[in-house]
Protein backbone atom coordinates (compact mmCIF):
# COMPACT_ATOMS: atom_id res chain seq x y z
CA UNK A 1 0.00 0.00 0.00
CA UNK A 2 2.76 2.42 0.88
CA UNK A 3 4.64 1.67 -2.34
CA UNK A 4 1.45 2.13 -4.40
CA UNK A 5 0.73 5.35 -2.56
CA UNK A 6 4.24 6.64 -3.24
CA UNK A 7 3.95 5.67 -6.90
CA UNK A 8 0.54 7.31 -7.20
CA UNK A 9 1.82 10.45 -5.52
CA UNK A 10 4.89 10.55 -7.77
CA UNK A 11 2.76 10.01 -10.86
CA UNK A 12 0.41 12.80 -9.83
CA UNK A 13 3.37 15.12 -9.20
CA UNK A 14 4.87 14.36 -12.59
CA UNK A 15 1.52 14.95 -14.26
CA UNK A 16 1.16 18.24 -12.45
CA UNK A 17 4.67 19.24 -13.51
CA UNK A 18 3.89 18.34 -17.10
CA UNK A 19 0.72 20.41 -16.89
CA UNK A 20 2.71 23.37 -15.56
CA UNK A 21 5.22 22.95 -18.35
CA UNK A 22 2.45 23.00 -20.95
CA UNK A 23 0.72 26.05 -19.55
CA UNK A 24 3.73 28.01 -18.29
CA UNK A 25 7.08 27.91 -20.10
CA UNK A 26 5.47 26.57 -23.28
CA UNK A 27 3.35 29.71 -23.50
CA UNK A 28 6.39 31.93 -22.90
CA UNK A 29 8.16 30.17 -25.78
CA UNK A 30 5.23 30.63 -28.18
CA UNK A 31 6.03 32.51 -31.42
CA UNK A 32 6.16 36.28 -31.10
CA UNK A 33 3.49 38.08 -33.13
CA UNK A 34 4.92 40.02 -36.07
CA UNK A 35 1.64 41.73 -36.95
CA UNK A 36 1.51 45.51 -37.11
CA UNK A 37 -2.07 45.48 -38.43
CA UNK A 38 -4.29 43.10 -40.42
CA UNK A 39 -2.49 44.27 -43.59
CA UNK A 40 1.13 44.63 -42.44
CA UNK A 41 3.66 42.50 -40.59
CA UNK A 42 7.21 43.28 -39.52
CA UNK A 43 9.38 40.31 -40.43
CA UNK A 44 12.61 41.71 -38.98
CA UNK A 45 14.81 44.77 -38.74
CA UNK A 46 18.55 45.39 -39.06
CA UNK A 47 20.88 47.99 -37.58
CA UNK A 48 23.90 46.48 -39.36
CA UNK A 49 24.90 49.70 -41.11
CA UNK A 50 24.37 52.09 -38.20
CA UNK A 51 27.36 54.41 -37.73
CA UNK A 52 29.56 52.57 -40.22
CA UNK A 53 31.76 53.79 -43.06
CA UNK A 54 32.63 52.37 -46.46
CA UNK A 55 35.59 53.45 -48.57
CA UNK A 56 35.97 56.54 -46.41
CA UNK A 57 32.29 57.55 -46.77
CA UNK A 58 29.84 57.58 -43.87
CA UNK A 59 27.07 55.04 -44.45
CA UNK A 60 24.01 56.90 -43.21
CA UNK A 61 21.78 59.87 -43.97
CA UNK A 62 19.84 57.39 -46.13
CA UNK A 63 16.78 58.94 -47.71
CA UNK A 64 15.76 56.58 -50.54
CA UNK A 65 16.03 52.98 -51.72
CA UNK A 66 15.62 51.26 -55.09
CA UNK A 67 16.18 47.78 -56.51
CA UNK A 68 18.87 47.89 -59.19
CA UNK A 69 18.88 45.83 -62.40
CA UNK A 70 21.22 43.19 -60.94
CA UNK A 71 19.02 42.70 -57.85
CA UNK A 72 21.26 44.72 -55.53
CA UNK A 73 19.93 47.63 -53.48
CA UNK A 74 20.69 51.23 -54.31
CA UNK A 75 20.66 53.43 -51.21
CA UNK A 76 20.73 57.20 -51.59
CA UNK A 77 22.31 59.46 -48.97
CA UNK A 78 21.08 63.05 -48.76
CA UNK A 79 24.78 64.01 -48.56
CA UNK A 80 25.36 63.32 -52.28
CA UNK A 81 26.35 59.65 -52.16
CA UNK A 82 24.73 56.66 -53.84
CA UNK A 83 25.59 53.27 -52.33
CA UNK A 84 25.18 49.82 -53.81
CA UNK A 85 24.28 47.27 -51.11
CA UNK A 86 24.12 43.51 -51.11
CA UNK A 87 20.39 42.75 -51.06
CA UNK A 88 20.79 39.90 -48.57
CA UNK A 89 23.43 41.16 -46.12
CA UNK A 90 23.21 44.95 -46.73
CA UNK A 91 27.00 45.01 -47.03
CA UNK A 92 28.11 47.99 -49.17
CA UNK A 93 29.60 47.04 -52.53
CA UNK A 94 30.39 50.48 -53.93
CA UNK A 95 29.70 54.17 -53.49
CA UNK A 96 29.32 56.83 -56.19
CA UNK A 97 29.61 60.56 -55.36
CA UNK A 98 26.95 62.84 -56.83
CA UNK A 99 27.00 66.55 -57.66
CA UNK A 100 25.14 69.15 -59.68
CA UNK A 101 26.35 70.68 -62.96
CA UNK A 102 28.71 72.99 -61.07
CA UNK A 103 30.18 70.26 -58.90
CA UNK A 104 28.17 71.34 -55.82
CA UNK A 105 26.65 68.85 -53.39
CA UNK A 106 22.98 67.88 -53.62
CA UNK A 107 20.29 67.57 -50.99
CA UNK A 108 19.50 64.22 -52.60
CA UNK A 109 16.21 62.74 -51.40
CA UNK A 110 14.38 60.71 -54.07
CA UNK A 111 15.60 57.82 -56.24
CA UNK A 112 14.21 55.76 -59.10
CA UNK A 113 16.11 53.54 -61.54
CA UNK A 114 15.09 53.27 -65.20
CA UNK A 115 15.17 49.99 -67.10
CA UNK A 116 18.48 50.90 -68.73
CA UNK A 117 20.08 51.56 -65.33
CA UNK A 118 19.84 55.36 -65.46
CA UNK A 119 19.43 56.87 -62.00
CA UNK A 120 16.73 59.51 -61.52
CA UNK A 121 17.61 61.55 -58.44
CA UNK A 122 15.85 64.49 -56.82
CA UNK A 123 17.45 67.31 -54.89
CA UNK A 124 15.39 69.47 -52.55
CA UNK A 125 17.52 72.54 -53.15
CA UNK A 126 15.73 73.99 -56.20
CA UNK A 127 14.08 71.38 -56.38
CA UNK A 128 15.41 69.34 -59.30
CA UNK A 129 15.37 65.91 -60.90
CA UNK A 130 18.51 64.86 -62.73
CA UNK A 131 19.32 61.73 -64.70
CA UNK A 132 22.69 60.16 -63.82
CA UNK A 133 24.68 57.34 -65.31
CA UNK A 134 25.79 54.52 -63.05
CA UNK A 135 29.16 56.28 -62.65
CA UNK A 136 27.55 59.52 -61.41
CA UNK A 137 27.78 61.40 -64.72
CA UNK A 138 24.89 63.83 -65.27
CA UNK A 139 22.93 62.92 -68.42
CA UNK A 140 20.22 65.57 -68.35
CA UNK A 141 17.71 67.36 -66.15
CA UNK A 142 13.90 67.27 -66.10
CA UNK A 143 11.82 70.46 -66.31
CA UNK A 144 10.07 71.39 -63.05
CA UNK A 145 6.81 73.41 -63.05
CA UNK A 146 7.42 76.96 -61.84
CA UNK A 147 4.98 76.76 -58.92
CA UNK A 148 6.89 73.82 -57.37
CA UNK A 149 10.18 75.68 -57.27
CA UNK A 150 11.50 77.17 -54.04
CA UNK A 151 10.51 80.78 -53.38
CA UNK A 152 11.03 83.37 -54.76
CA UNK A 153 11.08 81.44 -58.07
CA UNK A 154 7.99 79.46 -57.00
CA UNK A 155 5.78 78.72 -54.00
CA UNK A 156 7.68 75.88 -52.35
CA UNK A 157 9.55 76.15 -49.06
CA UNK A 158 13.23 75.23 -48.90
CA UNK A 159 13.84 71.66 -47.66
CA UNK A 160 10.16 70.77 -48.13
CA UNK A 161 10.08 69.81 -51.80
CA UNK A 162 10.71 66.57 -53.77
CA UNK A 163 11.19 63.75 -51.25
CA UNK A 164 9.55 60.75 -52.89
CA UNK A 165 10.14 59.45 -56.43
CA UNK A 166 8.75 56.43 -58.26
CA UNK A 167 8.26 55.08 -61.78
CA UNK A 168 4.73 54.06 -62.83
CA UNK A 169 3.03 52.47 -65.85
CA UNK A 170 5.96 50.23 -66.69
CA UNK A 171 8.40 53.11 -66.48
CA UNK A 172 6.47 55.46 -68.76
CA UNK A 173 5.38 57.82 -65.96
CA UNK A 174 7.52 59.35 -63.22
CA UNK A 175 5.89 60.66 -60.04
CA UNK A 176 7.50 62.90 -57.41
CA UNK A 177 5.88 63.78 -54.09
CA UNK A 178 6.36 67.14 -52.43
CA UNK A 179 7.08 66.75 -48.73
CA UNK A 180 4.88 69.63 -47.52
CA UNK A 181 2.31 72.07 -48.88
CA UNK A 182 3.03 74.97 -51.19
CA UNK A 183 2.52 78.52 -49.96
CA UNK A 184 -1.13 79.34 -50.63
CA UNK A 185 -2.29 75.73 -50.32
CA UNK A 186 -4.02 74.39 -47.23
CA UNK A 187 -1.51 73.02 -44.71
CA UNK A 188 -1.40 69.25 -44.99
CA UNK A 189 -2.29 69.14 -48.70
CA UNK A 190 0.76 68.26 -50.78
CA UNK A 191 1.20 68.02 -54.54
CA UNK A 192 2.22 64.91 -56.44
CA UNK A 193 3.74 65.84 -59.83
CA UNK A 194 4.11 63.47 -62.77
CA UNK A 195 6.20 63.45 -65.95
CA UNK A 196 5.56 61.45 -69.13
CA UNK A 197 8.34 59.76 -71.04
CA UNK A 198 8.58 61.01 -74.62
CA UNK A 199 9.87 59.20 -77.67
CA UNK A 200 13.42 57.82 -77.37
CA UNK A 201 15.87 60.66 -77.01
CA UNK A 202 13.14 63.24 -76.32
CA UNK A 203 13.27 63.06 -72.51
CA UNK A 204 10.42 63.71 -70.11
CA UNK A 205 7.71 66.39 -70.03
CA UNK A 206 5.54 67.43 -67.05
CA UNK A 207 2.19 65.64 -66.89
CA UNK A 208 -0.77 65.56 -64.51
CA UNK A 209 -0.51 66.71 -60.92
CA UNK A 210 -2.55 65.49 -57.96
CA UNK A 211 -3.31 66.62 -54.41
CA UNK A 212 -2.84 64.40 -51.36
CA UNK A 213 -3.90 65.22 -47.80
CA UNK A 214 -1.74 64.05 -44.87
CA UNK A 215 -3.35 63.14 -41.55
CA UNK A 216 -2.00 66.27 -39.84
CA UNK A 217 -0.13 69.37 -40.98
CA UNK A 218 3.02 68.30 -39.09
CA UNK A 219 3.19 65.13 -41.19
CA UNK A 220 5.02 65.24 -44.50
CA UNK A 221 5.43 62.73 -47.34
CA UNK A 222 9.00 61.38 -47.42
CA UNK A 223 8.41 58.54 -49.90
CA UNK A 224 6.06 56.98 -52.46
CA UNK A 225 6.23 53.68 -54.33
CA UNK A 226 4.10 52.66 -57.31
CA UNK A 227 2.17 49.40 -57.61
CA UNK A 228 1.62 47.77 -61.02
CA UNK A 229 -2.09 48.71 -61.03
CA UNK A 230 -1.45 52.45 -60.64
CA UNK A 231 -1.96 52.69 -56.90
CA UNK A 232 0.73 53.93 -54.53
CA UNK A 233 2.26 53.08 -51.20
CA UNK A 234 2.73 56.39 -49.37
CA UNK A 235 4.73 57.07 -46.22
CA UNK A 236 3.73 59.91 -43.90
CA UNK A 237 6.32 60.99 -41.38
CA UNK A 238 6.72 63.62 -38.67
CA UNK A 239 8.67 64.33 -35.49
CA UNK A 240 7.60 65.82 -32.16
CA UNK A 241 10.34 66.86 -29.76
CA UNK A 242 10.26 64.85 -26.54
CA UNK A 243 7.81 62.36 -28.05
CA UNK A 244 9.52 61.00 -31.14
CA UNK A 245 8.55 60.02 -34.67
CA UNK A 246 5.20 59.33 -36.26
CA UNK A 247 5.41 57.08 -39.33
CA UNK A 248 2.35 55.71 -41.13
CA UNK A 249 1.97 53.63 -44.28
CA UNK A 250 -0.97 54.19 -46.63
CA UNK A 251 -2.38 52.67 -49.78
CA UNK A 252 -3.31 55.57 -52.08
CA UNK A 253 -5.15 55.74 -55.40
CA UNK A 254 -4.53 58.74 -57.69
CA UNK A 255 -6.45 57.29 -60.66
CA UNK A 256 -9.63 59.33 -60.12
CA UNK A 257 -8.06 62.42 -58.52
CA UNK A 258 -8.34 65.87 -60.08
CA UNK A 259 -5.44 67.11 -62.18
CA UNK A 260 -4.36 70.14 -60.13
CA UNK A 261 -1.61 71.33 -62.46
CA UNK A 262 -3.83 74.26 -63.45
CA UNK A 263 -5.10 75.00 -59.93
CA UNK A 264 -3.04 77.81 -58.44
CA UNK A 265 -4.18 77.57 -54.80
CA UNK A 266 -5.62 74.50 -53.07
CA UNK A 267 -7.32 76.51 -50.32
CA UNK A 268 -11.08 76.73 -50.23
CA UNK A 269 -11.42 75.12 -53.66
CA UNK A 270 -14.51 73.01 -54.22
CA UNK A 271 -14.67 70.23 -56.76
CA UNK A 272 -11.06 69.10 -56.31
CA UNK A 273 -10.95 65.34 -55.81
CA UNK A 274 -8.00 64.43 -53.62
CA UNK A 275 -6.05 61.19 -53.89
CA UNK A 276 -7.98 58.55 -51.95
CA UNK A 277 -6.03 56.78 -49.25
CA UNK A 278 -6.42 53.91 -46.79
CA UNK A 279 -4.29 53.43 -43.69
CA UNK A 280 -2.33 50.17 -43.82
CA UNK A 281 -0.51 50.61 -40.52
CA UNK A 282 1.02 52.99 -38.03
CA UNK A 283 4.59 51.73 -37.57
CA UNK A 284 4.28 52.50 -33.83
CA UNK A 285 1.85 49.57 -33.62
CA UNK A 286 4.46 47.09 -34.88
CA UNK A 287 6.13 44.70 -32.38
CA UNK A 288 9.47 45.96 -31.13
CA UNK A 289 11.23 42.64 -31.82
CA UNK A 290 13.88 43.75 -29.31
CA UNK A 291 14.64 47.10 -30.94
CA UNK A 292 16.03 49.91 -28.81
CA UNK A 293 15.90 53.68 -29.31
CA UNK A 294 18.51 56.31 -28.43
CA UNK A 295 15.90 59.03 -27.82
CA UNK A 296 12.23 59.09 -26.73
CA UNK A 297 9.97 57.23 -29.14
CA UNK A 298 6.36 55.96 -28.94
CA UNK A 299 7.86 52.61 -29.91
CA UNK A 300 11.63 51.95 -29.63
CA UNK A 301 11.47 50.46 -33.12
CA UNK A 302 10.81 53.90 -34.60
CA UNK A 303 13.28 56.33 -36.07
CA UNK A 304 13.31 58.92 -38.86
CA UNK A 305 12.03 56.62 -41.65
CA UNK A 306 12.50 58.20 -45.09
CA UNK A 307 13.21 55.52 -47.69
CA UNK A 308 11.04 52.73 -49.09
CA UNK A 309 11.32 50.15 -51.86
CA UNK A 310 9.18 47.23 -52.97
CA UNK A 311 11.67 44.38 -53.25
CA UNK A 312 9.43 41.48 -54.33
CA UNK A 313 6.41 39.32 -53.53
CA UNK A 314 5.96 36.42 -51.14
CA UNK A 315 2.78 34.37 -50.65
CA UNK A 316 0.43 37.15 -51.66
CA UNK A 317 2.33 39.87 -49.81
CA UNK A 318 4.50 42.67 -51.07
CA UNK A 319 7.99 42.62 -49.63
CA UNK A 320 8.60 46.22 -48.59
CA UNK A 321 11.89 47.56 -47.25
CA UNK A 322 12.06 50.79 -45.25
CA UNK A 323 15.14 52.68 -44.05
CA UNK A 324 15.62 55.48 -41.54
CA UNK A 325 17.78 58.56 -42.04
CA UNK A 326 19.99 58.95 -38.96
CA UNK A 327 21.05 62.50 -39.95
CA UNK A 328 24.54 61.45 -38.83
CA UNK A 329 23.23 62.07 -35.32
CA UNK A 330 24.40 60.12 -32.26
CA UNK A 331 20.83 59.74 -30.93
CA UNK A 332 19.39 58.43 -34.20
CA UNK A 333 19.79 55.07 -35.92
CA UNK A 334 20.22 53.85 -39.49
CA UNK A 335 17.69 51.02 -39.40
CA UNK A 336 16.22 48.79 -42.12
CA UNK A 337 12.70 47.40 -41.68
CA UNK A 338 11.49 44.32 -43.57
CA UNK A 339 7.70 44.42 -43.98
CA UNK A 340 5.13 42.10 -45.52
CA UNK A 341 2.22 44.14 -46.91
CA UNK A 342 -1.13 42.92 -48.23
CA UNK A 343 -2.90 45.35 -50.56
Amino acid sequence: MQLRTVLATTTAALAAAACLTATGPAQAASPVSHACSPSVSLDRFSDALDKTTYDGTFVGNLSALAVDRDGSLAALSDRSSLFSLDARTLAPRSVVPLADENGAALDSEGLAIEKDGTRLITSETEPSIRRYGADGTILDRLPVPASLQVAPAGRATSNQTFEGLTLMNGGRTLLASMEYALSGDTAGIVRFQTWQRQRPGKGWRPGAQYAYRTDASFLGVPEVQALPDGRLLVLERGFTSGVGNTVRLYLADPRHATDTSGVENLTGRSGVRLIKKTLLTDIASCPTLGATAKQPQPNPLLDNIEGMAITGHDKGRLKVLLVSDDNQNAVQTTRFYYLGVRV
